[in-house]
């Protein structure tokens, strides 16, 4: 059986249609265009968590790799102090061709 779907009387809607320049899709759920609740499991690789003999956590933890911030004021001085120069700021490469938009 054939569900009719919510919408406007036939004549509104060619006016719309004519208006928007497209067919309205409406924003209402109807079962008839809803996906099947019933679909098949995804398939999915296995990743390298997979395995409880190749797990390494600890070299998965992220906590593991955060260090205290670095003070870049105190480090250009003691730099400065030993008689190196910090390195000189180059300029950065562009992606390509600039546009101009003016």
């Amino acid at each position: 059986m054939s569900v009719v779907r919510r919408d406007v009387a036939p004549l509104l809607q060619r006016v719309r249609a004519f208006l928007l320049g497209r067919e309205h899709t409406q924003a209402l759920r109807f079962e008839d265009g809803v996906a099947d609740r019933t679909q098949p499991p995804p398939k999915i690789p296995d990743g390298p968590s997979q395995l409880y003999s190749a797990n390494y956590y600890c070299l998965r933890d992220g906590r593991r790799e955060v260090n205290p911030p670095i003070d870049l004021v105190e480090q250009q001085k003691q730099l400065a102090a030993e008689g190196t120069a910090p390195p000189k700021a180059t300029k950065l490469p562009t992606p390509g061709q600039v546009y101009a938009w003016d």
